[in-house]
């Protein structure tokens, strides 16, 4: 859609040289990479949007997320931590809190793959601009992705000297400051280094009960990140782009805030020495419940090396090498009831929340050309390993929460009783305090993936108008997880009850010593030992290692067909067999069965694999241009089916992927682009999308009214907005003698949609649009510019993901009053000021 534009491009050249670039172009000169060749934007046979330098500048674009602002169709959010960011294309996406899990949107930056859309998300830098392909891809990328690719391409050093500089200053206290130095190394290199600090307050307030925790916000912004590229063209026919970058982010984030509140809040007020959680739910007051840390520390640094050689071998191809080494690594704190009081939590350690993405990628492709075919061929390897630590601690509020809120399931009544908070002592024969303690689950987690794929793609020019292009890509996935799980505290609750006999004979007693009738007990002990026996306190975990292997071996590939009509309008077919790999929850399993089938129960399960996931995709599209280049009119028709839809959902519990069996994505994607005059240039895009599960229930957790998943066959897809539309106006003028002036303002529009992965009506989010606005005044020569903006100008509200609040949300029937739920809000309104200097 937002094309790279050479009107607005902000190069560091001589001025003269831009306002003749600016004469000579038009929209219809846009050229993308899409097909990792460098074409026009209306002769790709593929849904992108490309959006250039001064734009993204225009709309405060630092890092993916700002992103979605500017596409129709695509959503980004982050739960936990801004470490677990998830992006989604047309209603297609995966939730970031299983680090096993593949990401659906591949993020790819200066040719390199990211692992997980997560370890993409930080500050991006000097951004030339960015694609945003939709649907699947895997013949022209090294990584296949199942609902598309963004794709960000920075700036590289050229032989100018010059430096930029860059200072913010915005409400929320933010204060950042950028700076960028570019030389030439004699006649054959160039060097270019980039370096950024950014602080700001953080958006909520946390009351923090009796601590331990000191801080009183959340969702601050502490980070600095420093790239560094070097250029080398030895000859004419070869150039090195060696890149190395680090990023580093110590943080508060992220709280969850409530959004309904039932009858479990009285139970967590009365253990916490003030209120423990909002009695009246106000999301947007932003004032959240957490005594225990939220510090986050990520840290993200890598090198790659891409060489771009033009051989002496068919009628000069081009071979590209890109090689690349990353380490990627976050540990986060987490307390896990979101309130004051002090139930479960995770402390920001290594021991207890640590993950680790370490990965080895290399691409080869040559690429060449003859008079009617345009052709490449390319393989791709990655190792990965990934390291996981995940820790519980019970806090002393755990074991009188769960007592009241159990008997308060059995009867309301019975919660109230004074003796209630010392209910599983009884029922366990445990001293009061003891029956749950200390560090309940103290996981580990390593697993090694290795990718191995050949690919191609090729368009044969039939004739003057019409175009053929077939890709094709084989694919060899091969993952080894192993995991070892302990109870450090050895559970003695859960034990106890597990107890043949004589532990249902102490549950029983205790029951019936507060009036619970003999025969209701039957339904009422499972219960009980459900709850005693959740996943960190169940001890049949402790002591569990497994080792658990997958291999895939899979083709996929596209076929397309464009046909130029005359000058101005090209229509195409395409249809493409899109993969992504399957793999294994990285979490405490269990179910009634022992089986992943299985429903709810405390039987683990060893097997926590999941199946590859599989998209067949078709679209139908049109690229038009008018008014001698200067009017874009482009749309596309699609229709999706996913087999396998790899599904990560919270269970309340734990987080766990359903594979679905099918998913259906169709609808019409339409975008404008038009240069009214001079100065002004309009663009737009509006997307329909049906994005909706099939009608099968594949198991217990998707049979109404008790599973946990039963609402999902038949309807839409959580994220899965019906309309998404995005429209900027940019309007450059000059006065004085040699002074410019630059407003833009763009909405983002997204009809109502679901926020959690289980489809409660809790978690809708209604319809809402975000503005963003920028007004610039700048030399004529670009060597100084001041900016007034704001993010969200009119302070919409609206909540990014919505989730159960973990152990207050005891059923997924819809009313029930025990039932609370949180959210992870979107940003506020921000603005400030921002001063650019050019030397």
């Amino acid at each position: 859609m937002w094309a790279a534009v050479p009107l607005q491009a902000q190069e560091a050249a001589p001025a003269a040289a831009q306002e003749e670039e600016k004469e000579a172009t038009t929209l219809a000169g846009i050229v993308v990479t899409a097909q990792k060749r460098e074409e026009a934007l209306q002769d790709v046979p593929i849904s992108v949007t490309a959006l250039p330098e001064q734009l993204l500048k225009d709309t405060g674009v630092r890092d993916v997320k700002d992103l979605q602002v500017l596409v129709p169709g695509l959503t980004v959010t982050s739960t936990q931590s801004e470490a677990l960011t998830t992006a989604r294309i047309r209603g297609i996406g995966t939730v970031g809190d299983n680090a096993g899990l593949e990401s659906s949107v591949g993020i790819v930056i200066d040719g390199v793959y990211r692992p997980r859309n997560g370890v993409g998300f930080g500050d991006l830098g000097e951004l030339e601009r960015i694609e945003v392909l939709k649907g699947p891809q895997g013949t022209v990328f090294g990584k296949n992705t199942s609902a598309g690719v963004i794709n960000v391409i920075t700036r590289r050093p050229d032989y100018n000297t010059y430096v930029e500089g860059e200072l913010t200053v915005g409400n929320y206290n933010a204060l950042g400051a950028a700076g960028a130095f570019n030389t030439a190394l004699g006649d054959n290199s160039a060097f270019r280094v980039y370096a950024a600090k950014r602080k700001r307050d953080g958006f909520n307030e946390v009351r923090t009960g009796a601590g331990p925790r000191q801080e009183t916000e959340d969702g601050n912004q502490n980070f600095h990140t420093l790239r560094g590229q070097l250029l080398l063209e030895p000859t004419d026919n070869v150039d090195i782009n060696v890149i190395a970058d680090f990023t580093s982010r110590e943080e508060n984030c992220c709280v969850g805030v409530t959004t309904v509140r039932g009858a479990t809040a009285n139970i967590v007020n009365a253990l916490s020495p003030d209120e423990g959680v909002a009695l009246v739910a106000d999301p947007f007051a932003r004032i959240a419940y957490n005594n225990r840390s939220t510090e986050q520390d990520i840290k993200d640094k890598g090198i790659s090396a891409e060489v771009n050689w033009i051989t002496p071998w068919f009628n000069g191809a081009t071979l590209t090498s890109i090689t690349a080494q990353r380490e990627w690594q976050s540990i986060n704190g987490l307390d896990f009831d979101y309130s004051s009081a002090d139930i479960l939590y995770r402390n920001p350690t290594e021991d207890d929340a640590f993950t680790k993405f370490e990965q080895f990628s290399q691409e080869f492709r040559l690429t060449g050309a003859t008079d009617s075919v345009d052709w490449m061929v390319g393989a791709f390897y990655a190792d990965e390993d990934l390291t996981r630590n995940e820790a519980y601690r019970i806090g002393s509020a755990y074991e009188p929460y769960l007592s009241v809120a159990l008997l308060s399931i059995v009867n309301p009544a019975l919660g109230q009783s004074p003796t209630a908070a010392r209910f599983l002592s009884e029922a366990t024969g445990l001293p009061f305090g003891t029956v749950f303690a200390g560090l309940g689950a103290n996981d580990r987690y390593k697993q090694n993936a290795k990718s191995t794929a050949l690919f191609t793609n090729n368009t044969w020019h039939a004739t003057d108008a019409l175009d053929l292009t077939l890709g094709l890509r084989y694919t060899i996935e091969n993952k080894e997880l192993e995991s070892r799980y302990s109870n450090p505290n050895g559970s003695p609750g859960c034990s106890r009850m597990l107890q043949p006999t004589v532990g249902q004979q102490r549950i029983a007693a205790a029951l019936l010593a507060r009036g619970v009738p003999a025969a209701a007990l039957p339904a009422v002990i499972p219960q009980i030992i459900g709850f005693g026996c959740l996943p960190w306190a169940n001890p049949l975990h402790n002591g569990r290692a497994t080792n658990q292997e997958r291999e895939e071996k899979e083709w996929s590939g596209t076929v397309k067909a464009a046909y130029r009509w005359n000058e101005q309008v090209m229509t195409y077919f395409s249809a493409a067999r899109g993969y992504k790999a399957g793999g294994f929850n990285l979490d405490r399993v269990q179910s009634n069965t022992g089986l992943s089938s299985g429903t709810s129960g405390i039987l683990p399960v060893a097997d926590t694999s999941f199946e590859g996931e599989f998209v067949d995709s078709f679209e139908l599209g049109a690229k038009t241009t008018w008014l001698g280049g200067n009017l874009l009119l482009n749309g596309t028709l699609f229709h999706q089916t996913y087999d396998d839809f790899q599904l990560n959902s919270f269970l309340g519990t734990s987080f766990v992927v359903r594979s679905i069996p099918e998913v259906v994505s169709q609808g019409i994607d339409t975008e404008i682009q038009w240069q009214a005059s001079e100065g002004l240039l309009l663009q737009g895009g509006l997307m329909y999308a049906d994005t909706t599960y099939g009608d099968e229930r594949p198991g217990g957790d998707f049979i109404a009214p008790t599973g946990a998943l039963y609402k999902l066959p038949g309807n839409r897809v959580s994220f899965a907005p019906e309309w998404s539309g995005s429209a900027s106006a940019t309007y450059e003028w000059d006065f004085a003698s040699d002074l410019r002036g630059r407003f833009n303002i763009g909405a983002k529009y997204m009809s109502e949609y679901n926020t959690g992965s289980d489809l409660d009506v809790e978690k809708v989010q209604e319809a809402f649009t975000v503005v963003n606005a920028r007004f610039a005044i700048e030399a004529r020569d670009r060597r100084w510019a001041v900016e007034l903006w704001s993010q969200n100008l009119f302070d919409e509200e609206y909540v990014q993901v919505g989730f159960d609040a973990p152990l207050q949300n005891v059923s997924p029937v819809p009313g029930n009053p025990f039932n609370s739920y949180n959210a992870f809000l979107g940003a506020p309104r921000t603005y400030g000021v921002t001063f650019r200097v050019n030397y």
